[in-house]
């Protein structure tokens, strides 16, 4: 258990941010399922626009170091490798 104020102050930041990242790391995974949703229907044009909406909210993610930049862009880029195969 802390001890001094600081360390007391410490933890209830810890906890407040803990979840703040969690909340974005969901807010990530639903992005990337929406894409995928829509490229399961076929729709290519749905998939298109979900892409376009989710690549920002991916990066704006990565930006912040919730989730590693390279993960961002592989996810982006498979995304759209699928997104091309739909033809």
């Amino acid at each position: 258990m802390a001890n001094s104020a600081q360390a007391r102050k410490r933890a209830r930041q810890a906890i407040k941010n803990r979840a703040q990242n969690v909340a974005l790391r969901s807010r990530f995974r639903t992005a990337v399922k929406a894409v995928r949703k829509a490229i399961l229907a076929g729709d290519k044009a749905a998939a298109q626009e979900a892409f376009r909406a989710s690549v920002s909210v991916m990066d704006s993610i990565a930006d912040k170091k919730i989730v590693h930049k390279n993960k961002a862009a592989r996810n982006k880029s498979r995304l759209s490798a699928a997104i091309k195969a739909m033809a």
